[in-house]
């Protein structure tokens, strides 16, 4: 009997190690209007979405510039109403080594202030423009330590991708009148980030011999609005577990912060990169904007 349970105990680590589970975040909040939808509507049908597909949190970056927007506050307290998370993504949204350390931590606490005093709920959260957290050592850590003092956790990813680029790409053509063959589009989409789902998760279990409670970068943009009920259906159809943001970060790697300038591919990268793994097995071939073309050109997704 004893036996039965060591292996049925075995059996149970074994499925809990490869636990394949997910938290959806969405950078650049407020975005303005799009080629497809204008900013209101793009929030709503988010929204909408997420609730269709019963996932009961997400968490919506918010780079503080953008709220002079007519419809900025409207817009957040909508995500806020519904139960989403909202957090800090900077002011300008720059990188380190154009503004600068100094400037750059002003503009850390100039967005931290801004998103105080909109009386809504904000959570202590900062998601680096980029994932960029600095070129140098002595910049990464006045950084952190500034996080530390205003009490604001690195909100760091373990997915990353160029979703944004899928966008841009579309945008360009919907304004030049290219034909769009929307069922392609989607198609390749959901391929782009279910590869780069795929790739880091096979990292994690490489690295930290599991698979991690892992937390996906999106932007809010008009592509997540067109196809993020797609993507959730198929991560579902996956086996995968949406999981909320705040419980994706109890993962052990929220503890661990590793000694590395390698940033800019999420927190298993970092990890794999301070293991010793070289950062061009960390970089997706689809993370190049030329090859993305060349891709979107023979799938044939604009014709």
């Amino acid at each position: 009997m004893q036996r039965i349970l060591s292996i049925a105990a075995i059996f149970f680590f074994s499925l809990s190690s490869y636990a394949q589970e997910i938290a959806l975040t969405f950078d650049d909040i407020p975005s303005g209007d799009g080629a497809v939808f204008t900013g209101m509507q793009r929030t709503s049908k988010i929204i909408e979405t997420l609730k269709v597909y019963k996932v009961k949190q997400a968490a919506f970056f918010v780079i503080t510039s953008q709220l002079n927007r007519d419809d900025a506050y409207q817009r957040l307290k909508m995500y806020s109403d519904a139960g989403h998370l909202l957090a800090n993504h900077s002011h300008s949204h720059n990188w380190i080594g154009v503004m600068g350390t100094a400037n750059y931590i002003h503009d850390i606490q100039k967005a931290d202030s801004i998103l105080k005093a909109t009386a809504l709920p904000y959570k202590r959260w900062y998601r680096y423009p980029f994932l960029d957290e600095g070129p140098t050592k002595t910049s990464r850590d006045s950084i952190r330590a500034t996080l530390a003092a205003l009490s604001l956790a690195n909100a760091y990813i373990t997915i990353d991708n160029y979703d944004w680029y899928i966008n841009s790409a579309a945008s360009k053509a919907i304004k030049s009148n290219t034909k769009i063959n929307y069922a392609e589009l989607k198609k390749f989409y959901l391929e782009h980030v279910w590869n780069s789902i795929q790739f880091y998760d096979n990292i994690g279990k490489k690295v930290l011999g599991r698979s991690p409670k892992h937390v996906l970068l999106l932007h809010e943009n008009d592509m997540t609005a067109l196809f993020l009920g797609d993507l959730i259906k198929l991560l579902k159809d996956k086996g995968w577990k949406i999981i909320s943001p705040e419980e994706a970060y109890t993962d052990p790697i929220a503890r661990e912060t590793p000694d590395v300038l390698f940033n800019n591919q999420g927190r298993v990268g970092a990890i794999a990169f301070a293991k010793g793994i070289k950062p061009e097995a960390l970089v997706q071939q689809t993370e190049d904007e030329k090859y993305l073309d060349k891709l979107l050109a023979e799938k044939k997704v604009f014709e």
